[in-house]
């Protein structure tokens, strides 16, 4: 549904100054990638452009709070597929462009709400980052080592996985039903929710004999020496994940010892064989390390910097990153891979400034030259001189 054959563009509104909101971009970008053409609805005055998953995208700088802004959102999402929205519940309402109005004048569309909360309960309204999400969702309680606080992840798994890819998918299970049944509907995508459905193994699996401690004390959670990052000879390190008895006799017969001096336990003595086994692998660096289990299935690996990831060769190989439109940094390809009709990352084109855009997309929805430039002069619309701007 969301192949390069697909000619109306998805709204993809966004208002800059909530900088906090990477969830919204990256759910633009992954539809961007597939072939969707997405345009990017920027407040006017803004500020700086911080969207740095803007590639594949145009910009159009409204005022939405002015009555002539607002209707000509209207016409963009009359026009238009879906509409990604991430403000706090009533937001668009008060704005005029809630979905029963929009939805009123295009059956078709699909409203995606995109919000931390969701868009009722006591928490709706209430403002939030990643850290709060995901301790709402549970799961950032299972995070962490023993006897220390949860960790504060950086903000993957609740603004990432449980907000911009499950809005994605919700936006692409939307699509798929409205070729059945030719309409609508509204998206309720939020990220305590998200993170909560992205954990749904953890809680489904509370049971189980590797979870039943407390953090940090179990299989899976640094609890076991056999499942843990060690810091090698050169300040770098080394992930060991033998979970599997094969795995982990693989990885005894790597570093040269047995399960005499390293029986697979976890418990009481968990702490210990971790103090032994962090010995051994001070003894090497890093790329020694590599070099003794690369190919072998004791499930060890070098920890890689982002800078050493496009580099590795098992990434090489696949091409897993290509350059930046600037040339000065890498990005991960879209995932996963479509044998017929692969996404494409277009780095050829810098991101969009705000506003980059605005002229040929009001061309485009049938507005005249001077319709245009008198929108300008009231403050309506704004084009930027300055034509796209690479944030990367």
């Amino acid at each position: 549904m969301l192949g390069t054959s697909l000619k109306i563009p998805f709204v993809f509104n966004f208002l800059l100054f909530y900088l906090g909101l990477a969830p919204s971009p990256f759910c633009g970008m992954i539809l961007a990638d597939y072939g969707a053409s997405v345009i990017r609805v920027d407040k006017i005055g803004a500020g700086l452009n911080y969207d740095v998953c803007a590639r594949g995208k145009r910009s159009i700088s409204l005022n939405l709070k002015n009555p002539e802004g607002a209707k000509i959102l209207k016409k963009l999402c009359s026009k238009s597929d879906v509409i990604i929205e991430p403000f706090r519940s009533g937001v668009m309402e008060k704005l005029g462009l809630g979905p029963k109005i929009l939805m009123s004048e295009n059956p078709r569309l699909i409203y995606a709400r995109l919000t931390g909360y969701g868009q009722a309960g006591p928490y709706a309204k209430m403002a939030g980052h990643d850290i709060n999400y995901l301790a709402t969702s549970g799961i950032l309680s299972r995070l962490g080592r023993k006897n220390e606080p949860p960790i504060a992840p950086i903000n993957l798994l609740a603004d990432f996985a449980g907000g911009g890819l499950t809005c994605a998918m919700g936006i692409m299970a939307a699509l798929l039903e409205r070729s059945t049944s030719g309409q609508g509907q509204i998206i309720d995508s939020n990220m305590v929710e998200g993170a909560a459905y992205a954990g749904s193994w953890i809680y489904l699996s509370q049971k189980m004999m590797i979870w039943g401690q407390p953090r940090g004390e179990n299989v899976l959670d640094t609890g076991a020496h056999f499942y843990e990052t060690y810091e090698t000879k050169d300040g770098k390190y080394m992930a060991v994940g033998a979970i599997e008895p094969q795995f982990y006799a693989e990885l005894l017969s790597k570093i040269g010892s047995d399960f005499d001096e390293f029986p697979q336990l976890i418990g009481p003595d968990s702490d210990d064989l971790k103090i032994k086994l962090a010995n051994v692998f001070k003894t090497k660096t890093r790329d020694e390390w590599s070099e003794i289990f690369d190919g072998s299935d004791a499930c060890v690996t070098p920890v890689l910097e982002l800078n050493e990831a496009p580099e590795h060769p098992h990434n090489k190989a696949r091409e897993s990153f290509v350059k930046n439109h600037a040339g000065d940094m890498m990005a991960p390809i879209p995932a996963p891979r479509l044998s017929r009709t692969p996404a494409i990352a277009n780095m050829s084109i810098s991101e969009p400034d705000m506003g980059a855009n605005t002229d040929e997309i009001l061309s485009e929805f049938g507005y005249g030259q001077e319709d245009i430039e008198s929108m300008k002069s009231e403050g309506i619309v704004h084009q930027t001189d300055s034509g796209t701007k690479s944030m990367l």
